[in-house]
């Protein structure tokens, strides 16, 4: 694989950036239509801040686990330029997606990388983040 450009392995940057796209969108998808957490007993929600982080999760991981077969990619990757694909450069398939996604949501797999930029959710579930600009 090239060291930069088109093909090479997605660095940190980009990586994190698109992460923060799904999150936030997800975030945005609950807010829109899920009702917000309870704080008990006369207490009023905090609009746009009592979100159920739980639901945000839940649809954040749906969004990995249809995108990245159907596209290539969650919409954050597509936006960074970024697609992900099998360690020998075929389609992910339907199960590596969804290994990667359960990996992703511990967050310790994905903060630990190799010299070649991988995180551990990748190296597990056979995958390759590249750029494709």
């Amino acid at each position: 694989m090239p060291q930069q450009g088109p093909g090479s392995v997605a660095r940190a940057g980009r990586r994190l950036v698109a992460l923060l796209i799904d999150y936030l969108c997800a975030v945005m998808i609950t807010i829109a239509f899920f009702p917000p957490i309870d704080r008990g007993p006369g207490i009023e929600p905090i609009p746009f801040l009592d979100f159920n982080p739980s639901i945000v999760m839940a649809i954040f991981a749906v969004v990995q686990i249809l995108f990245i077969p159907t596209l290539g990619g969650s919409p954050g990757h597509r936006v960074m330029g970024m697609r992900l694909i099998r360690a020998d450069g075929a389609w992910t398939g339907l199960w590596r997606p969804i290994v990667r996604t359960i990996l992703l949501a511990l967050v310790i797999p994905a903060v630990i990388w190799d010299a070649d930029q991988r995180g551990l959710h990748d190296k597990a579930a056979g995958t390759i983040l590249i750029c494709t600009r």
